[in-house]
C-alpha cells in the first residue's frame, strides 16, 4: 500500500510542553511538531518562530501568558518557511525581524510554499483561515543585530547557509542558551529539501563554536546541558552527510533520481527510520541533495504540484 503523502495521514495532536532552559528563557515544543522561543527581557518578551497560524500560535501565547505578563514587542523568524511564520499575527508584535535573504526568499517563493506546505501537513494547518497573508518582517538584518530587551543583549545571527539560505540563530549571552531554528535537530528528521547541503557542517561547526549550555532546536525537546547539546549536534551533522554523500555518488555516475533515492535509504534507514517525521522529508531531502551534486546551487522551488509528482516517483 501506497504511503499516505508526506504528513497528511498525521492526525494526532502532540502534546505540548513548555520548559525553562535558562533564566527566563522557555522553549515550547510540541513532540516533533515546530517549536517556538521565549525570551523575557526587562520590560517586553521576544518570541522565536511564530507557528503555522494564528490558532496554534495562541498556545504559546498563553504559555507566555502563564509566567508574565509584559507585552510581545519582537518576534523573530528564524528562515521562511509557512509552518514557521504564517501565525506571526497573534502576537501583536512591534518588531518581526528576519534575514535579508529570508525576506527574499518570502518574495520569491513564499506563497508557493504556503500552499506546498499546507498540502504537505494539514493538521498544523487548523485555523488557517485567519492567516492574513504572508508574513514579512518589518526588520531585517545582514550578517548579526543585536536587541536590547531592557537591559538584556539577544544576538541575532546568520551563522551560515543551512536548512535554507536565510537562517538566523538567536544567542542570549547572558544564559549561553541558544535558539538554532532546523538547523539543529535530535531525534527529528532535518528537512533539507530547500537546504545547503556543502556549507551545513561549517554552519553547525560555528554553532557549536559558542559552546551552548543549552539549545532549543527546531523540532523536538529542548537540549539541555553541553553534553546534550554536542550530542545533537553530531547527529544533525551525521544526518545531513548521511543524505548528500550516497546521493552524490549516483549523481557523479550519472545515475537516476531513483537510483539516488535507493541509495539513500539504504545509508539512513538503519539510523535515522525512528525519527520524526523521517518518512514526511526523505523524498524532499533526496531530489535536493541530488539536485545540488549535480551543481543546482539554488534549491528549486517547492509546489504543491511538484510535491505530489516526486513524491509519487520517489515515495509512493
Amino acid at each position: 500500500m501506497a504511503k499516505a503523502f508526506a504528513s497528511q495521514g498525521d492526525l494526532t495532536e502532540k502534546k505540548t510542553s513548555f520548559v525553562e532552559i535558562g533564566d527566563e528563557i522557555y522553549a515550547f515544543t510540541a513532540e516533533g511538531d515546530p517549536n517556538s522561543g521565549v525570551i523575557i527581557g526587562d520590560d517586553s518578551v521576544m518570541v522565536i518562530e511564530a507557528q503555522a497560524t494564528p490558532r496554534l500560535a495562541r498556545k504559546v501565547v498563553e504559555c507566555i501568558r502563564s509566567v508574565t505578563d509584559k507585552p510581545i514587542s519582537h518576534l523573530v523568524l528564524t528562515h521562511y518557511h509557512a509552518v514557521r511564520v504564517l501565525g506571526a499575527s497573534a502576537y501583536g508584535a512591534r518588531e518581526i525581524i528576519m534575514s535579508d535573504a529570508a525576506r527574499g526568499m518570502v518574495m520569491e517563493r513564499g506563497q508557493e510554499d504556503w500552499e506546498s506546505e499546507f498540502g504537505r501537513f494539514p493538521r498544523l494547518f487548523q485555523g488557517h483561515e485567519e492567516i492574513p497573508g504572508l508574513t514579512l518582517p518589518t526588520t531585517t538584518f545582514s550578517d548579526q543585530m543585536t536587541v536590547y530587551l531592557g537591559k538584556r543583549r539577544v544576538d541575532v545571527m546568520h551563522l551560515g547557509r543551512a536548512h535554507t539560505a536565510g537562517d538566523a540563530v538567536v544567542w542570549v549571552p547572558d544564559s549561553e542558551v541558544m535558539f538554532t531554528g532546523d538547523i539543529v535537530e535530535y531525534h527529528s528528521a532535518c528537512y533539507c529539501g530547500d537546504g545547503h547541503f556543502a556549507d551545513w557542517t561549517d554552519t553547525l561547526a560555528n554553532i557549536a563554536a559558542f559552546d551552548p549550555v543549552a539549545i532549543a532546536s527546531g523540532r523536538g525537546d529542548a537540549l539541555i546541558g553541553r553534553d546534550m547539546v554536542g550530542k545533537a549536534i553530531a547527529s544533525t551533522a551525521d544526518f545531513v552527510q548521511s543524505t548528500y554523500r550516497p546521493a552524490a555518488k549516483v549523481a557523479a555516475r550519472g545515475g537516476s533520481l531513483k537510483e539516488a533515492w535507493n541509495a539513500v535509504r539504504a545509508e539512513c534507514d538503519s539510523k535515522f527510520a525512528n525519527f520524526a517525521i523521517y518518512e514526511h522529508c526523505l523524498p524532499f531531502n533526496v531530489a535536493r541533495a541530488f539536485d545540488e551534486a549535480r551543481g543546482i546551487e539554488t534549491p528549486r522551488v517547492w509546489t504543491a504540484e511538484r510535491d505530489r509528482q516526486m513524491w509519487a516517483d520517489l515515495q509512493g
